[in-house]
């Protein structure tokens, strides 16, 4: 048998290390981004357990496993945020550094990463570096999970 080859036929899900895998690296990510100031700030108003749980559906489901992201699509939740490029790209590298923190290989984040990327252009509203920009009054944030 040929050494990693047995691993590439593993879903990336399970090379993340599973449900525990998923909720380390939502919870690592999601406390990254809530903390730093450059991005904090499109969060306001949004209900952080449901935040979690969606975006653990939704690494789950993308990643190979057993579970279906239910929450609304990346443009309608995005839809009025006013996302900066450069907000994008603070919340990107928090999930690098949650990544590194776990210990993810490379080939796995890569691969995460080319998964998250397409979402981009349902997400970014605002072709500018800038951070740290505020949530407009006029956004409207997904209602907390009953």
């Amino acid at each position: 048998a040929v050494p990693g080859l047995q691993a590439q036929q593993k879903s990336l899900y399970d090379r993340l290390g599973g449900p525990d895998g998923i909720n380390a690296l939502t919870e690592s990510w999601v406390a990254r981004v809530g903390g730093d100031d450059r991005a904090n700030g499109k969060f306001v108003r949004t209900d952080i357990p449901r935040l979690m749980k969606e975006v653990a559906d939704q690494l789950c489901e993308a990643t190979g496993g057993p579970c279906t992201y239910t929450g609304r699509s990346m443009k309608e939740t995005h839809d009025g945020m006013g996302t900066t490029a450069g907000e994008f790209d603070v919340v990107m590298q928090h999930l690098t550094g949650a990544l590194d923190e776990l210990n993810i290989p490379k080939t796995e984040q890569d691969e995460l990463i080319d998964l998250i990327m397409p979402m981009r252009g349902d997400i970014v509203e605002v072709e500018s570096p800038e951070t740290g920009t505020p949530l407009p009054d006029s956004y409207q944030a997904a209602a907390p999970l009953t």
